[in-house]
């Protein structure tokens, strides 16, 4: 019998997706991650997860460990953020959380104990050593998953990649799951739902400066440069402009945002490059000049376009349709079908 330990978060997903590999026969155990503290806060949300995750496995009677990775997280997430915040470079946590905790020290826990495999509640799918989408396209997670290695997917199951939401929602509450009804969860990995301006105080001083459009002319004084980003379009609605404005660049050295209120298509492009290539697929690292489909973001649609070698591990992409807002440091993910082949950092 195959041994799964399942990452049993607290919410539904997981829930589901442990009960299914069980009913499927494998050889069960839930673990828990503690990757977040705020001893500030009585409703800390490791607490009531942790709560949640084990009237699961008591509820599923299977065994409930508990793994402390909070210093892990810290280093790899959080300074992460914190870091790159600090460069005038919006993060991905969620990204970065995959591939250095869920599928990273929580898999090498995993081997120590001798389990076959690790499961998640993602919503995509893995074949061997390959990663596909969802079949629902509105929640596929895949792109979060887009920085893991071919040793990671091969180890990782998804049990509920052939379920839409409705239906693993429907199964919870048919086998009375004590979080059948417990909504989603929402914004940062582990942190949940906070105001960022809030939690980047917590490490970086804030410090007022001026919002300028392109020209110079000084429209507003923004309170946090920190938290905005290129492109960033919500809270700069400042008086008497005629058209929608968006952050286009920030000035380290003068403390400064630069807003541009001409027409939006000057936000379009139809190609970008990339570095530091993440083979999904190793398959595709010797091809050049193929049509595939690629995001730029999380739930964007897939565009059509060729991905072209430029030489060693550099590649230009080109889009048959001009894509708005395509931000530097951020993941581009490229699918041919509905697999996901390449990843890496757009220059």
């Amino acid at each position: 019998m195959k041994k799964v330990l399942v990452w049993l978060s607290g919410w539904v997903d997981s829930a589901v997706s442990a009960y299914l590999l069980k009913k499927q026969g494998y050889d069960v155990t839930a673990g828990f991650m503690i990757n977040y503290r705020d001893p500030e806060n009585p409703n800390c949300p490791t607490k009531i997860d942790k709560i949640e995750a084990q009237k699961v496995a008591d509820f599923l009677d299977i065994p409930f460990v508990v793994l402390d990775f909070v210093d892990i997280y810290e280093k790899k997430v959080l300074n992460y953020m914190y870091e790159w915040y600090q460069k005038w470079i919006t993060p991905n946590p969620d990204i970065m959380c995959n591939k250095e905790v869920k599928f990273k020290v929580f898999l090498q826990e995993a081997e120590k104990k001798w389990f076959d495999y690790i499961a998640m509640g993602h919503y995509a799918k893995t074949k061997d050593w390959r990663l596909f989408k969802w079949i629902d396209n509105n929640k596929d997670q895949s792109y979060f998953l887009a920085w893991l290695s071919n040793k990671q997917l091969e180890k990782a199951l998804f049990p509920i990649w052939d379920l839409e939401k409705p239906e693993v929602r429907k199964i919870a509450e048919e086998i009375w799951l004590p979080n059948a009804k417990r909504k989603d969860s929402q914004g940062i990995c582990f942190v949940w739902k906070v105001n960022m301006a809030d939690f980047l105080e917590k490490k970086i001083k804030p410090k007022k400066g001026l919002v300028k459009d392109t020209s110079g002319n000084i429209l507003w004084e923004h309170k946090w440069v920190f938290y905005y980003t290129i492109w960033q379009r919500k809270g700069l609605d400042i008086w008497g402009q005629a058209e929608p404005i968006f952050v286009v660049k920030k000035d380290l050295e003068k403390n400064e945002i630069i807003v541009w209120t001409a027409s939006d298509l000057e936000l379009y492009d139809d190609k970008l490059n990339m570095n530091n290539i993440n083979y999904l697929n190793l398959e595709y690292k010797e091809l050049d000049n193929f049509k595939a489909k690629a995001k730029i973001r999380y739930r964007q649609a897939d565009q059509d376009c060729i991905v072209k070698k430029l030489w060693e591990d550099e590649y230009k992409v080109e889009f048959v349709e001009s894509q708005r807002a395509i931000s530097s440091w951020q993941i581009c993910a490229v699918y041919v079908w509905d697999e996901l082949v390449l990843s890496w950092v757009i220059k």
